[in-house]
């Protein structure tokens, strides 16, 4: 079962080695992850599942690691491999920045959840302004909200539904991982934390954690 869940998003800029000299730029949104990794590390669970977006041959156990040189930074995260996407190397961050030293999955599928805790790292529309890196699309900050109604409510049903054609026209790299979270935990009784949701560079991002019992 799932003991907690938390969401949050994997921008490289959240990264402060990546993002120099604005690493002031998403501190509150960086402040907010950690609290949420908290919250579900509180619940001392035996893994965490990490669950992202991305390409990864198969679940993937704490030996992975990812790197952000593609960003110009020399920095690892993670167990001694190389293999990790960025949604998961984010994840892989966090954690780390946590103290988790535990059992990890890093998965982007349906993994297996038993006595776990799901980071969930989902992105948001990339489709909120002008200057948004897909430009502008009027359906993209209802469909956001949309998901924030979700997270803040606790509603699995909702994030089971979502549309992932509608996801995938609006750049919203989240979904799929949001709709897993929402398959995984129906039937919970969930008390659901909504922390964030903003759309700094017309991206959408939430940050929330739930408990589940």
């Amino acid at each position: 079962m799932i003991l907690a869940a938390a969401v949050c998003p994997h921008p490289p800029m959240i990264i402060p080695e990546v993002a120099s000299g604005a690493v002031d730029d998403l501190a509150a949104l960086r402040a907010a992850c950690d609290a949420a990794v908290a919250t579900l590390l509180a619940r001392r669970p035996e893994r965490v599942v990490v669950l992202g977006a991305g390409e990864l041959a198969g679940d993937l156990d704490e030996t992975a690691g990812g790197t952000f040189a593609a960003y110009g930074v020399d920095l690892h995260v993670g167990g001694p491999g190389s293999q990790l996407p960025l949604s998961l190397a984010v994840g892989a961050w966090l954690l780390d920045r946590a103290g988790w030293s535990g059992p990890r999955t890093y998965s982007t599928g349906v993994p297996d959840v038993d006595d776990a805790a799901l980071l969930v790292m989902a992105d948001g529309s990339a489709k909120r302004s002008t200057t948004a890196p897909g430009f502008f699309d009027d359906r993209a900050e209802a469909f956001d909200a949309s998901i924030a109604a979700a997270l803040a409510s606790g509603d699995s049903e909702a994030l089971a539904a979502l549309d992932l054609e509608l996801g995938v026209d609006l750049w919203a790299a989240g979904v799929p991982a949001l709709r897993t979270l929402g398959e995984l935990t129906k039937g919970a009784d969930v008390a659901a934390n909504l922390r964030v949701d903003v759309a700094p560079f017309g991206v959408g991002y939430w940050v929330a954690d739930w408990v589940l019992s």
